[in-house]
């Protein structure tokens, strides 16, 4: 990711991309809710960053002046996702279209259709760490947390597990690296053209409930017919990115908490009944996602006079992490009982697949504690941290023992 200038005030001149912000935010997100909770910044286009739990719900629930026709942190110059009629629905839309592509979706992220996936994705993390045990180290984030969603997802919509790295470098040109038009270029047009092959491949297959996700949209019906198929390339797109990066993100910074913080894992280990409040906890204080909003008017809003076509970036990682909402917050409690956090979103946006994220970051955790119950950060090894729309270790070196 290209280098940016320094920050002088981050109060009027925030970067999302500032380097020291990518590898420790926490600090900074502190300063702000005290010194002014909506920062401002008019790098890349005018935009806002608000870093209260309050604000931050606010606005996501105000779809009215703060519309989702561009949820891209970081615009890449021409938007190429712009080739696409409807977008990325439903994350990208606005009602009525996206409250009937989000009712298309549920069904294939609902706790029972999860489950079916649990078999597969429990076997695919142990045969995944047994790869790299007998060398008593691997690197957390690329051998193991990078694997797991791309193939989960694959599955879900019908794609060859052989397609899983050629799928996640096009996952990562769009999310990592926003910055650089000809990577985007690369990840959306890659992504897009080998989807629409196969929707028009799977067109003539019988049967409507279909066996993958891809299928079963071609077989849809709304009240007006056929679902469009550029609506089918939208939501399948939005499947791949948002199911891919997302959830590699959250895995590999949970790895990276309990290969540095020996008393969480050592707990972990001894009370396997933890891990669902642990994952919990886990997401809120590392939540790996902000997404943008479009502001439709102008408008004050937290005494800030926002303007029609700024940017506000719901930055639900800082709302997770307010002291006035969450006791303790910048503290990583296993146990936390009370947890409203924010890290799959607020409002009509909320993220359609939460249940396969926590799946697969649970049964993720499980088999490494079950086979490496002890490890740590190989010291003379950098951890590479990416930000802006996703934040997660790409490089996290771990030794078992």
């Amino acid at each position: 990711m290209a280098r940016t200038e320094p920050v002088g005030d981050w109060t009027s001149d925030f970067d999302v991309l500032d380097e020291e912000y990518v590898r420790d935010p926490f600090p900074r997100w502190d300063e702000l809710r005290l010194a002014c909770p909506i920062a401002r910044t008019d790098r890349r286009g005018r935009a806002w960053l608000p870093t209260t739990y309050a604000d931050v719900t606010a606005l996501a629930k105000d779809v009215e002046h703060f519309s989702s026709s561009n949820t891209t942190v970081i615009d890449s110059g021409d938007d190429d996702r712009a080739i696409l009629t409807y977008g990325l629905p439903p994350i990208t839309s606005d009602p009525p279209l996206h409250t009937w592509t989000r009712r298309l979706l549920l069904p294939w992220f609902s706790h029972a259709r999860v489950a079916t996936y649990e078999p597969m994705t429990r076997a695919l993390c142990g045969s995944l760490l047994d790869a790299h045990l007998e060398a008593g180290r691997a690197d957390a984030a690329a051998d193991y947390a990078q694997q797991i969603p791309v193939r989960v997802i694959g599955a879900i919509l019908g794609i060859p597990e052989e397609l899983a790295d050629t799928f996640t470098g096009w996952v990562r040109d769009v999310l990592e690296f926003a910055d650089d038009t000809e990577r985007v270029e690369r990840g959306m047009f890659g992504i897009g053209y080998y989807l629409w092959d196969r929707i028009n491949e799977r067109r003539g297959d019988e049967g409507g409930d279909g066996e993958d996700l891809l299928t079963f949209l071609l077989h849809a019906e709304v009240e007006d017919g056929p679902v469009d198929d550029m609506v089918i390339l939208g939501m399948a797109i939005l499947t791949m990115i948002a199911g891919i990066d997302t959830t590699w993100s959250a895995i590999g910074s949970s790895l990276w908490h309990l290969a540095t913080h020996d008393d969480d894992r050592e707990r972990l280990v001894a009370d396997p009944g933890l891990m669902d409040t642990a994952v919990e906890e886990l997401l809120r204080a590392y939540a790996p996602v902000t997404m943008a909003r479009a502001v439709t008017e102008d408008i004050e809003f937290g005494g800030c006079p926002m303007r029609q076509g700024d940017k506000v970036l719901m930055n639900f990682p800082a709302a997770n992490r307010d002291p006035s909402v969450f006791d303790r917050a910048d503290e990583v409690l296993l146990d936390r009982q009370e947890n409203r956090h924010v890290a799959f979103g607020s409002g009509i946006h909320r993220c359609a697949g939460s249940n396969l994220a926590r799946m697969e970051l649970r049964v993720a955790l499980e088999e490494w504690l079950r086979r490496a119950p002890v490890f740590h950060l190989d010291g003379g090894a950098e951890v590479v941290w990416a930000g802006g729309q996703v934040r997660g270790p790409r490089q996290l070196q771990v030794v078992f023992r």
